[in-house]
Formats: structure tokens, C-alpha cells, sequence
């Protein structure tokens, strides 16, 4: 795991911060023994509570999108862009946004026509 240098606890404070307030300190001496906010401890403490025995951080990504794509709107995207249609035509034809559809090429890989065709040797 990766632990910025500013970090007031590592996944092993974290468990000892746990582990005194189950051994009976009060939340306000045990966070303050480990230099964070009592707020953080209570968060600490109840990710425990639910199972968590590693206390590793968690990622910050959304779990889902709801607005994404469909696979098959992305494939038919794909799919015009191969047959040498501008961004703007393929956002026409299939009632989407040219911004939606710059981003899909973008990630594809096929933002730019002249990347479509092999580079000669």
C-alpha cells in the first residue's frame, strides 16, 4: 500500500487506535494518543465494527456510473469511426453528444483518422 508522507495513521495505528478504544480509552484520549480527530477515530471504529480488521484505505473511485455507455453503444461507435466517419457525423447518426463521442475516441484510441491506418514501414 501506499502511504503519503503526511499520513497520521498507517493501517497498524489504525488497529491500535481500534484496539485501545476496545480496551476501554475513550475515543477523545485514544485520537488523541494518535494525533486525529476524534470524527476519524469514530470512522476508524466503525469500519472495524463492520469486519474490517486491515483498516487499509479505500479507493475513491465510484463504485458505478450510471450514465455510462452502453457496450454496445461504445462498439457501434467504434464500429463508424472505422469506416472513416468524423466525430460530429457518428454524434449525429447516433443522437449523442460530440463531446460524449470525442471522449469514447479519445479513450479508444481513435481520436485522431490518421490513427486508423498502419504506419508504413
Amino acid at each position: 500500500m501506499n502511504v503519503h508522507k503526511n499520513a497520521r495513521l498507517t493501517p497498524s495505528g489504525r488497529v491500535l487506535l481500534v484496539q485501545r478504544i476496545e480496551q476501554g480509552w475513550s475515543v477523545r484520549r485514544a485520537a488523541g494518543s494518535a494525533g486525529v480527530s476524534e470524527r476519524t477515530a469514530y470512522r476508524w471504529l466503525d469500519r472495524y465494527r463492520a469486519g474490517d480488521r486491515v483498516l487499509h484505505d479505500r479507493s475513491s473511485a465510484p463504485h458505478r456510473c450510471r450514465h455510462r455507455l452502453a457496450a454496445m453503444q461504445v462498439s457501434r461507435i467504434e464500429q463508424l469511426r472505422r469506416q472513416r466517419m468524423t466525430g460530429p457525423a457518428i454524434a449525429r447518426s447516433l443522437g449523442l453528444a460530440r463531446s460524449t463521442v470525442g471522449l469514447v475516441l479519445r479513450r479508444l484510441g481513435l481520436n485522431r483518422l490518421a490513427w486508423l491506418d498502419p504506419r508504413p514501414p
